[in-house]
């Protein structure tokens, strides 16, 4: 039987849903269409909507500055990574168990005034960032950590990690080095040279929640910088940098208060390569501490003035820095003077070469063809040049040949020899020389000299009798040196370099900086001739104390004026002198120059002040470098070989300040056995060799003894302890008869100042 209470599904419900369903197809369809419309036009707007309501993290990692290491692989600069304490003050205050728990931890295992922390979480609830520490070390850190592990409830604090420069050795070779700031950025010397270098790229981490709200992270890696090896021997370094300290801990207050000298400094050179084995100059700073003030006190005290053009200068004052005067400056005074400490005096400073030129001097002539080497010069001791009566330093001497000119340094003899070249002539072999020019040595700041030298159509009779025994034209120490090795080496001029090899931090070379020859400035002949007179200079000459025991070197000595800053004309007091030689006499293997500007005496013309330095670092530097002895020790040299040996034990034994050993086993050990390997060489010796021991062999009579030197019975001069001919004036060693080579520059006062040399020497 049928349910009579079924309705049936009429045909007009029928059509009412079929119309219905074609309306919500219809919407649905214009639907779909305002989603695709929306998502083409407003999709960025829409997703930053989105990716905002979600958790993202960024976080940077930090690249590794590049190291700085010597020729054997010793770090002299490195980076070692340091942690900044992040204290995160929201999520410390998230829930109420986590601040207090966190606050005493942090009292616990940091050095900090918990009551400033307690203050800013308190009062600063929404604060994620608050750094209170920086720069620690993972030692330091490494409690707090223990006890975060221990306790979940000590939140809001994480660790930002970081690099930090540091210099195993301190003050070594700080002039070379140089540093860089927290920044990265390099200041002077490599850091500054090669910055780009060094820097890497940073790396950056990113954390966002997914769908599934899972935490996902993508990492991109950090770059490192690249590391530099350079050509300074550790060790070396470490010898050239006692030896100018010990100058100045003898020359303080002297005869004035104040340090040794206004400035010392030494490089020294692979004369066939160009490298710098070590450079340096007095006083270093600590690169660990740069603006540690230690190192200006003794300096003169330095003004930033308005010239009359202007113009800002810096000028030195007669105030010496002792600490009251460091307490009276300003932040601005004492920037100006930390500024000069930070440079690099054997590539900024400019002074007048001295008699260091005149082997210049004689090989351009020689080159040029207008002298030969059987010449003769006869010096009447004084000169009349355009206008001005230009004495020699000796006296008169007679008839000197090229060698005897060189070796007793005549100031007569050059100008003559200038007057030959004429200034077209000398100029250009200036030039050639690279004098004037900078060298485009791998080091940051080295000054240019272009305006501090003359040329030809501005120079005068004067101007080239005066430049021709190195007066009246500025030079820095790294022109001097470079240029010298091509005189002694067969004429090739090397580009002076401090770094040989790029390795990136994988070990893997990057780029090999190979000796690169410039020109060749002088002949094979003429290179022999100048060895041969420098070797002169050393055996009976004026550079005799720069002699070490047991060996024969080779050099010039030389002595210049400075000038006045207040009255602009020479000063007959204030000197620069300097010793520039090589070793051994036979085969130069390496150049050393130390140029002392103004010691700190009331007789500043005494070459002895550089050579003394040159000889104390060659008679431990030379074993070092295998570099066998050539001559016989007396007795006396013998017990000096030994107090050093003694002395050298004690010394390179010791860690450097940090307390890093050298790497690879190198350095100091390896000092000792090369000083002890050749120590005594030479056998026995009856005297006479050294330079303490007279001149026995080496004058050019040849076997005088010291009895029978001349120099002998003359007078000694109570007030400078010398002995004095009283036929000529000239002065001599009293225990070795060493010709004091002082008085080389221009005894004259009247003779013009060269308009273009800076009133203050030495402030670029």
């Amino acid at each position: 039987m049928k349910n009579r209470n079924v309705k049936k599904f009429s045909i007009k419900m029928q059509k009412k849903l079929v119309v219905l369903f074609i309306l919500l197809l219809f919407l649905f369809i214009g639907l779909i269409i305002r989603l695709v419309w929306i998502t083409r036009e407003n999709e960025t707007d829409y997703q930053k909507q989105v990716l905002s309501q979600q958790q993202y993290t960024s976080t940077t990692i930090p690249f590794r500055r590049g190291n700085i290491l010597d020729v054997k692989g010793t770090r002299l600069a490195t980076s070692e990574k340091v942690y900044n304490l992040v204290i995160d003050a929201k999520v410390m205050n998230y829930r109420s168990q986590y601040l207090e728990p966190t606050l005493k931890a942090l009292g616990d295992n940091f050095d900090l005034d918990m009551t400033a922390i307690r203050a800013h979480v308190t009062t600063n609830k929404k604060s994620s960032w608050y750094v209170p520490l920086r720069q620690l070390t993972y030692e330091e850190i490494s409690g707090f950590q223990e006890a975060q592990q221990a306790d979940s409830n000590i939140q809001g604090v994480w660790f930002e990690e970081e690099y930090r420069r540091i210099y195993p050795y301190g003050s070594l070779a700080s002039d070379v080095i140089g540093f860089s700031d927290r920044d990265n950025m390099g200041r002077y010397g490599l850091e500054e040279y090669y910055n780009d270098t060094l820097n890497g790229v940073n790396g950056r981490e990113y954390g966002y929640l997914n769908d599934d709200l899972t935490l996902e992270r993508t990492v991109k890696s950090a770059v490192d910088g690249y590391d530099l090896h350079s050509t300074i021997d550790a060790n070396l370094q470490m010898m050239v940098e006692k030896y100018l300290k010990q100058y100045n801990d003898e020359q303080t207050d002297a005869f004035t208060k104040g340090n040794g000298a206004e400035n010392v400094g030494c490089v020294m050179m692979d004369v066939n390569t160009g490298e710098v084995l070590a450079m340096a100059s007095y006083p270093p700073y600590d690169l660990n501490d740069v603006r540690n003030t230690d190192s200006l006190l003794g300096t003169r005290l330095l003004e930033e003035i308005t010239n009359a053009a202007g113009y800002k200068e810096i000028r030195k004052t007669d105030t010496v820095i002792t600490e009251e005067v460091l307490a009276s400056l300003s932040e601005e005074q004492l920037y100006v003077n930390l500024n000069y400490l930070w440079q690099n005096y054997c590539i900024t400073g400019t002074y007048e070469p001295g008699s260091t030129a005149k082997p210049f001097t004689v090989a351009s002539a020689l080159e040029d063809g207008v002298i030969s080497p059987d010449l003769n010069l006869e010096c009447n001791g004084v000169m009349e040049i355009g206008g001005y009566d230009i004495k020699c330093h000796n006296g008169p001497e007679g008839w000197l040949t090229l060698e005897q000119a060189v070796a007793n340094s005549c100031n007569v003899s050059m100008m003559k020899i200038a007057q030959l070249m004429g200034t077209d002539e000398f100029c250009e072999f200036q030039q050639i020389f690279n004098i004037g020019l900078k060298t485009n040595i791998d080091l940051a700041g080295e000054a240019r000299t272009a305006n501090l030298v003359y040329v030809a159509d501005n120079m005068g009779p004067t101007d080239l009798a005066t430049n021709s025994f190195g007066q009246n034209y500025n030079v820095t120490m790294i022109e001097m040196i470079a240029g010298f090795c091509s005189l002694i080496n067969g004429g090739y001029y090397y580009e002076p370099h401090v770094v040989n090899k790029i390795t990136n931090s994988n070990g893997a070379t990057v780029q090999n900086i190979e000796p690169r020859i410039l020109k060749q400035t002088v002949s094979e002949s003429t290179s022999e001739l100048i060895r041969q007179y420098c070797r002169a200079v050393v055996a009976y000459g004026t550079g005799v104390t720069a002699r070490p025991a047991g060996y024969m070197i080779g050099g010039k000595t030389g002595t210049a004026e400075t000038i006045d800053p207040n009255t602009n004309k020479r000063s007959e007091t204030e000197h620069v002198v300097s010793f520039i030689g090589y070793a051994p006499a036979d085969d130069p293997q390496i150049a050393i120059y130390v140029v002392v500007d103004r010691p700190n005496s009331d007789k500043q013309g005494n070459a002895r002040y550089a050579t003394k330095i040159v000889r104390n670092i060659l008679t431990e530097a030379l074993p070092y470098l295998n570099i066998f002895m050539t001559e016989e020790v007396s007795e006396e040299e013998r017990q000096e070989l030994e107090a050093l040996q003694l002395s050298i034990t004690s010394q390179y034994t010791q860690t450097p300040e940090s307390g890093e050993e050298p790497e690879n086993g190198e350095g100091a050990e390896e000092n000792q056995t090369g000083q002890e390997g050749n120590n005594g060489t030479g056998g026995e010796g009856n005297g006479g060799t050294g330079s303490e021991g007279g001149q026995e062999g080496n004058s050019p009579e040849g076997g005088q003894g010291a009895a029978e030197q001349p120099w002998m019975a003359y007078p000694v001069d109570p007030e400078t302890g010398y002995r004095v001919d009283p036929a000529t004036g000239r002065s001599y060693d009293a225990q070795t008869g060493a010709p004091i080579d002082q008085g080389e520059s221009v005894p004259d006062p009247g003779i013009p100042v060269n308009p273009n040399l800076p009133v203050n020497p030495n402030m670029e």
